[in-house]
């Protein structure tokens, strides 16, 4: 399954995203979106495609969002994302492209959704302790 995550390592929802998939026996193509962010094309597209409108995809908790007057309700999309290419640090995350569709993966396990049913066999649990998959593979919650 090709499967692609614009991944921030510093980030614990990334690295729990991340994870899920490896637990899945998926090794995704890890884009670290700081050094290597996607056009605007590509940001436009998976946006769309995970049913988001911009501003849902725009991070404004430890970023520049309100330095840069990005909550100004007249900016256009086009400049919003123009923004967030520019500035990176504002493109949400994680954001996982599969064959099953897009999602930002907030919370992590928002990815089981873009995944196989089966494609688990074991338990899951985050970095934080919180189960996410029971012994079988079942989500949990």
């Amino acid at each position: 399954m090709d499967v692609t995550i614009y991944h921030n390592p510093a980030c614990g929802t990334s690295r729990n995203t991340l994870a899920l998939l490896r637990h899945a026996g998926i090794e995704p193509v890890v884009i670290d979106y700081l050094a290597h962010p996607p056009s605007v094309a590509e940001l436009k597209t998976m946006i769309a495609d995970a049913g988001l409108t911009v501003r849902e995809a725009i991070r404004e908790k430890g970023t520049p969002y309100a330095e840069l007057g990005l909550a100004d309700p007249d900016l256009s999309d086009e400049q919003l994302l123009e923004a967030m290419v520019k500035t990176p640090i504002l493109i949400n995350r994680p954001f996982v492209v599969t064959p099953m569709g897009t999602r930002l993966c907030r919370p992590s396990e928002a990815v089981l959704d873009i995944l196989p049913a089966d494609a688990f066999s074991s338990a899951f649990v985050k970095e934080d302790g919180e189960p996410v998959l029971d012994p079988q593979g079942k989500r949990l919650g």
